[in-house]
Formats: structure tokens, sequence, C-alpha cells
């Protein structure tokens, strides 16, 4: 059930967005993450201005909360961003173990802005060979061991 406070974050993260385009740090979004009636991380897209193509709203959003909440797992959050996330960023609400996205403009709305994201969904379909960056697997014996001394070591924090 959306709520009215719902309404109000969606309105700041969209007002981050024109307010980090006015100031030059990139392309028109803005992300905030709340947790608990209180905003706790907030980004805007910063591509252009650090030379960082990852550096997009959400992702700013998710690295301000962390640090904020000295967390990797933003549990109990929800985000608001100005726009639907693309692939990257909302991989990224799953990894952080966010409990919901809320957006604004769709992909759709993106695309007609010159943010045109279908070519990656498209290119996920794709095996690693056929993808226009192709991926091949090397030494993947050797490169198992990594994961096979994790499992081994008694003191991991697992995530």
């Amino acid at each position: 059930m959306v709520t009215k406070e719902d309404i109000i974050f969606l309105r700041q993260a969209i007002d981050l967005a024109r307010r980090g385009m006015e100031s030059g740090l990139g392309g028109p979004f803005g992300c905030i993450v709340v947790r608990n009636g209180e905003v706790v991380g907030e980004g805007s897209n910063g591509v252009t201005s650090t030379n960082d193509p990852t550096a997009h709203a959400e992702i700013m959003a998710i690295r301000d909360a962390c640090r904020r909440l000295g967390d990797y797992q933003l549990t109990d959050c929800t985000v608001y961003t100005s726009c639907e996330p693309c692939p990257m960023c909302l991989s990224a609400c799953y990894w952080a173990r966010l409990d919901a996205v809320y957006y604004g403009a769709c992909a759709a709305d993106a695309a007609r802005a010159g943010f045109d994201d279908a070519f990656l969904y498209d290119e996920f379909r794709k095996s690693p060979a056929e993808r226009q960056l192709p991926s091949t697997q090397l030494l993947g014996d050797e490169a198992w061991s990594s994961f096979q001394t994790w499992l081994d070591t008694p003191n991991k924090i697992e995530y």
C-alpha cells in the first residue's frame, strides 16, 4: 500500500535529480534510501562529473546509506528513485537486501530521453560468446580455489 510518506519521499528523489543536474553532477536521476521514516542515504547521478560509469543515483545512495549505517545490508530500508532502476542498479538493490523500490519515471521514459537500457536486457539473454562484449571463461579450476578457501574459512562474514 502506497502511503503519503512514499509520495513525499519520491518527490524528494525527483527534486534531488533536478538539483544534481543543476549543479552539474550528471544526468537526470536522484535517489534516497529511507529507514524508519528517516533518509539514511542519498545520491544523484555523477557519471559524467566523476568519470565513473557506475556512479548512478541508486548506487551513490546505497553507498551513502551503507557508509552512514555502517552495514553492507540495508534490510528494513526502502529506495525512492526518480526513475526505474537500470539492470545494474536493480541488482545493487537486491544485493543490498532492500525491502522495496519506488520509482517515478519508467524505463520507457528514460529511453525517450536517450537513456535506453533495452539493449542490456537483450544482451543478458544471449550466451556469453554471442554478446557484443564477448566473455570467455579461463582457468576455472584455478579460480575455484579461492571459493574453496572461502568455504574452508571458519571466521568469514557471510553475506
